[in-house]
């Protein structure tokens, strides 16, 4: 029914690959003042940015600067793919968002909240085993503007995935090819790869890109299953934020003011960084999300045929 949706308004594959080409142009755009910033700062220190890597261009910036212009690029983004549904395509953004009559704001919050809790839970215990790994980070000031920052803009940038990946392209390519499990695959896939540039993968190595990968599918699961993207958009932007906030590191790909800072070396990704969320927390929340929204008939709704809604038709009663 979700994926359904796009057969109400305007869905011809031409208009989504226009939305794709108006979308990208809007991320640019957005992208314009962060450019500006690191040319300038580079340029006033002496440097170039060109064969300048990507740990070192995000350094230039002081962190909440920083953050606050990667972020933008995406708040642009997220306006252009509102225009591009609106006017290309003439759909609510109501139904690029769930099949429901309006936005179930209270399973945002239930997603947000309970991975908010995990996440959160994962780290502290982390610092608790290993606390030579981290050192306390905490600045007041610093920390209040990347709050403030962070709490606004975050969910800017998580908002714009999940529209893309979990909304539109779902929507467009299920229409398109007819079957739900193709466009949950591939959006799951260019997902992860589109996260093959984070230094993290640098420092952690390619089975990372199993992480991301998963979660890419975890999160179009719970979209087909839920019939809507509502615990989508509460899951990630729990994960973003509260690890913002929470720790960093000088190889990942968000430099913050965080409360704690995570000084190990790590020289590959381990069992609990990729194997333990895909395989063992992620279908535990699966099963949460799950007996609370009572989900059911999971081979059609992730494997099934998209079906074309029947219009019906007012017939006057001739007498």
């Amino acid at each position: 029914m979700y994926i359904s949706q796009a057969y109400k308004v305007l869905h011809e594959w031409w208009r989504y690959a226009v939305g794709l080409l108006v979308i990208i142009f809007a991320v640019i755009i957005g992208q314009i003042p962060f450019t500006i910033a690191v040319l300038a700062k580079a340029v006033s220190n002496g440097e170039s940015i060109i064969g300048m890597d990507e740990m070192a261009m995000m350094s230039i910036l002081e962190p909440n600067l920083n953050l606050f212009l990667m972020l933008l690029s995406f708040a642009v983004g997220l306006i252009g793919l509102f225009l591009a549904v609106k006017y290309l395509h003439k759909q609510s953004i109501t139904s690029v968002t769930t099949s429901r009559p309006k936005i179930d704001w209270s399973r945002i919050w239930f997603a947000f909240i309970a991975w908010g809790i995990i996440s959160s839970g994962f780290i502290f215990l982390d610092y608790y085993m290993s606390p030579d790994d981290y050192v306390y980070n905490f600045k007041l000031v610093p920390f209040i503007i990347l709050c403030i920052i962070a709490i606004i803009l975050i969910p800017f940038q998580t908002s714009f995935e999940e529209y893309l990946f979990r909304g539109y392209l779902m929507q467009g390519i299920g229409v398109i090819t007819k079957y739900k499990w193709i466009p949950l695959i591939s959006t799951s896939l260019v997902f992860g790869l589109l996260h093959i540039a984070n230094p993290e993968i640098e420092k952690l190595g390619y089975v990372l890109m199993v992480y991301y990968i998963g979660t890419g599918l975890f999160l179009g699961i719970i979209t087909l299953m839920d019939e809507g993207m509502e615990l989508a958009l509460g899951f990630h932007a729990a994960n973003n934020l509260f690890t913002a906030l929470l720790v960093t590191a000088d190889w990942t790909a968000l430099q913050t003011h965080s409360i704690f800072k995570d000084i190990s070396e790590p020289e590959t990704a381990d069992f609990f960084d990729v194997f333990m969320p895909v395989f063992v927390v992620f279908p535990i929340m699966l099963f949460i999300f799950s007996k609370k929204y009572n989900w059911t008939n999971w081979k059609d709704k992730l494997f099934g045929r998209v079906q074309e809604p029947v219009i019906e038709e007012d017939y006057k009663t001739i007498e």
